[in-house]
């Protein structure tokens, strides 16, 4: 795999969408843009909330991506515009430290986390004025990492526009980092595939250091994606930094109750890695040591030995401040469970056997019972449609993503896939108006696309 992001020349007559973004920046701007650069969106085929515990994971990229124009000037401002005319322009200072609002987590928030982490990495140094305008095809809050795509996309914008080169690996990094500044305390598993991607392959991300491994996904399957027509925005809820925290709080828990040292751990691989113990052995403890009803703030602060000032300060992320009570039996066993799922898909996936199809599809219904019933990351319309999924004819389904709403990734035969379509559209989308207008961009097949790129003409 090359090491940098591909500098692609294209021709504008043979690619719509590309020439349609270019009469529109013209328009907008009256010059043409310089390059333009595109990250895409991702499927995570198993291993659901586990990369912020240090876990891989086994994501694609999809054909959905978020495109960007760009054209550079010495003007000491960075000006955002999108073809969406939902999302407003938005013009901002790059002589200076660009500040991001977390408390109003609008789409050029987003572009500008990713313009910050560049800038960061070359020291604070003022940089180049440029004109944008943005085009993106991934449907928004669905599960499929459209705003983590738009981050990517920014810091290869950035990047490009100031005429520095950086590995996919050092972009992924910088903009896993990057996206925290919108409060998303996220894992690394959505921008390391968008610019870690290739076509045809899905990847195992592995993280410190971070790597992507080609997965043969089985010929005799495709992976649909069905949204749920749910938004959940990560930035703009509480839901997913809870989840992070209470893997935070399990990871010094499981620590101490072994003699380890907690201060210096936070991750629940942490805890296995010093353990040097297999992950059915971190199951068995998670049993032993965790009780499954919900833990106060007082019982862990005493058994951790922190004041409620630290236990605020050092486990409480800021939008989590006002949690009660955690579940850490739940989460740490959803955690563990899943990472042996990731291991095993990857496993039958490289032997080939067989009946890999059904194979895959059963540790894919056991992800999303887990993700169901342990992490509680779905909701009733996603439980709904996971159910018809498998009644339509797949061999495994399962939310994709964070959850609370978006997608489900199903795996569905070769020969089925007509009808699985069909009757998926029938049974979730065509009786409800408001989802039956949505079905065109949120019922497809997909395959493994390639990662981001600049195309200059």
């Amino acid at each position: 795999m090359a090491s940098f992001p591909p500098k692609l020349k294209t021709e504008m007559t043979s690619n719509e969408r590309l020439q349609n973004l270019k009469n529109t920046f013209e328009t907008k701007y009256g010059e043409s843009p310089l390059f333009y650069a595109c990250a895409p969106g991702r499927v995570n085929l198993i291993g659901e909330h586990i990369d912020y515990c240090g876990y891989s994971v086994l994501p694609m990229a999809i054909e959905q991506n978020i495109l960007a124009a760009v054209s550079v000037n010495n003007s000491e401002t960075i000006a955002l515009a999108n073809t969406n005319p939902l999302y407003k322009d938005f013009t901002v200072s790059c002589s200076e430290d660009i500040a991001i609002d977390r408390e109003n987590p609008k789409w050029y928030y987003y572009f500008l986390c990713g313009v910050k982490g560049i800038q960061e990495k070359l020291g604070g140094a003022p940089l180049s004025g440029m004109s944008c305008v943005v085009d993106g095809t991934i449907p928004p809050s669905s599960g499929l990492s459209s705003s983590s795509a738009l981050v990517c996309c920014a810091g290869l914008v950035a990047m490009e526009a100031n005429q520095k080169s950086l590995s996919k690996v050092a972009l992924a990094e910088i903009c896993t980092k990057s996206e925290r500044y919108i409060g998303t305390e996220g894992g690394g598993m959505d921008q390391s595939i968008s610019f870690l991607a290739e076509r045809g392959t899905a990847k195992l991300i592995e993280f410190q250091p971070l790597r992507a491994t080609d997965v043969k996904l089985p010929d005799g399957a495709v992976f649909v994606i069905s949204n749920c027509c749910v938004e959940m925005n990560k930035a703009a809820s509480s839901h997913f930094n809870i989840r992070v925290v209470e893997c935070r709080i399990a990871t010094k828990m499981l620590a101490q109750a072994r003699g380890l040292d907690s201060s210096r751990l936070l991750k629940l691989v942490q805890v296995q890695t010093e353990l040097e113990a297999s992950l059915e052995e971190m199951l068995a403890l998670v049993d032993e040591v965790l009780h499954p009803e919900p833990y106060s703030r007082e019982e862990i602060c005493k058994q951790l030995g922190v004041t409620t000032e630290q236990f605020s300060s050092e486990l409480l992320s800021s939008n989590t401040q006002h949690v009660t009570h955690f579940k850490l039996h739940q989460r740490a066993k959803h955690v563990y469970g899943e990472a042996s799922r990731v291991q095993a898909f990857k496993s039958v996936c490289d032997s080939e056997p067989a009946d890999s199809v059904r194979l895959l599809g059963d540790l894919m219904n056991r992800s999303h019972a887990s993700c169901r019933d342990l992490y509680e990351c779905s909701c009733p319309e996603l439980d709904t449609l996971v159910d018809i999924c498998l009644k339509s004819g797949a061999a495994g389904s399962r939310l994709t993503g964070a959850g609370w709403g978006g997608c489900a990734v199903s795996m569905v035969p070769v020969e089925m896939v007509e009808s699985f379509l069909r009757a998926v559209s029938e049974a979730f989308y065509l009786h409800d108006p408001r989802r039956a207008a949505m079905e065109k961009q949120s019922l497809f097949v997909s395959k493994p696309g390639g990662g981001a790129a600049i195309f200059v003409e």
